[in-house]
């Protein structure tokens, strides 16, 4: 009878927050109107450049002519160059994302140099768009720079110089559009996961309704579950707009498998209503909830995720901070989903710290719960 009496209690608790939601016109207003807002918004108008850019740099041609022309490379704060012997070994780093971009060149580079036709291939990780194109920007600049001294340009110029090849790898359509369409579905996420759901719990504490429940018959992990269901829907909704949005408004290409980007997500979400919980129960003020969430949550997404900056232009203190977010983890997955494919290592690897994230925070977001209504 334990799970009829659990079935029943979960179904009441979930259609009262129903209710209380549908009430509640600005929780509606942030967690549907709001991710179109920001996708409309933030996706047509954000571009940012980068710096120290991990390069390979594949030099077939080993004479001093080739490696004079790369030497712009070397202590430059846009790129950290990094030399290996095989353009095989190159792409595999460039796909395990160990570089950003690829610079080779041929075997032949130094004669057709001093022919006047020489080619370098470079090769971009398209799936950071900002940070592809700054390179591209870049290595021109470099090239140029060397031109003045030796007249070796490898740039789209007049016969009698060089020219650099570029390719885009994983964002055919060359586009800042399809890097910023998977950061947004992480803020979007993080907003109704964590700051919605933090603010709206703690105001409930505030009111006291929230602790009035603990007299009947629910248990916490009930009463813990029945929140945590509306927003969950919410939040899914929020995405589902988002998706349809990025593939008719901007194309948005899904080279990843769909059912592992919805579980990805909702794996997220799970983590994101934990810290949102714990949060809310910690506090019990709407204001001091918004602040935490605010720094906790918020901030992070926007600064050290990879959104807003890329990661190899950040200090190594502040990389390492950035690993401990769990949105840094779920951004490398929508990025990699929707650019690149399924990756499986990276995968495996993200998810399992997703669901470490999941399990701690709901575990503490019950007993302070617990705690705090015993008090």
């Amino acid at each position: 009878m334990l799970f009829p009496d659990f079935s029943r209690r979960l179904r009441a608790l979930v259609h009262k927050e129903f209710l209380q939601l549908g009430r509640d016109r600005s929780s509606l207003l942030l967690g549907v109107v709001l991710p179109l807002l920001l996708i409309l918004l933030i996706g047509y108008g954000i571009s940012l450049d980068v710096k120290n850019v991990p390069t390979a740099v594949v030099l077939e041609d080993a004479s001093p002519t080739a490696r004079d022309a790369v030497s712009f490379l070397d202590g430059s704060p846009y790129f950290s160059p990094r030399y290996v012997t095989s353009m095989k070994e190159a792409e595999r780093l460039l796909k395990s994302r160990d570089v950003d971009v690829i610079l080779r060149l041929p075997p032949d580079f130094s004669r057709r140099l001093a022919q006047g036709n020489a080619k370098a291939q470079a090769v971009l990780y398209g799936v950071n768009t900002t940070t592809a194109m700054s390179a591209q920007a870049y290595l021109e600049a470099g090239f140029a720079a060397l031109a003045a001294q030796e007249s070796a340009v490898l740039t789209q110029e007049p016969a009698g110089q060089a020219a650099v090849e570029s390719r885009l790898w994983f964002n055919d359509a060359n586009t800042s559009s399809w890097f910023f369409i998977p950061g947004l579905i992480m803020l979007i996420m993080t907003i109704v996961g964590v700051f919605l759901t933090a603010v709206v719990m703690a105001r409930e504490w505030e009111r006291g309704t929230f602790e009035s429940l603990f007299v009947t018959p629910v248990r916490a992990a009930e009463l813990i579950l029945a929140k945590m269901i509306p927003y969950f829907c919410v939040a899914m909704a929020g995405m589902g707009l988002c998706l349809i949005a990025g593939r008719f408004l901007y194309e948005l290409p899904m080279r990843g498998s769909l059912l592992l980007i919805l579980g990805v997500s909702m794996l997220y979400l799970v983590v994101a209503l934990g810290i949102g919980l714990t949060i809310s129960a910690v506090t019990k003020n709407q204001f001091v909830a918004c602040q935490v969430a605010l720094l906790v949550s918020f901030m992070p997404s926007l600064m050290l995720s990879g959104f807003m900056f890329d990661p190899h232009s950040q200090p190594v203190v502040i990389r390492a901070i950035s690993r401990l977010f769990p949105t840094t983890y779920y951004l490398e997955l929508l990025k990699s989903l929707f650019l690149a494919g399924n990756n499986w290592p990276l995968l495996i690897k993200n998810s399992l710290l997703l669901t470490i994230y999941a399990v701690f925070f709901l575990a503490l977001a019950g007993k302070i719960t617990r705690k705090k209504v015993a008090e």
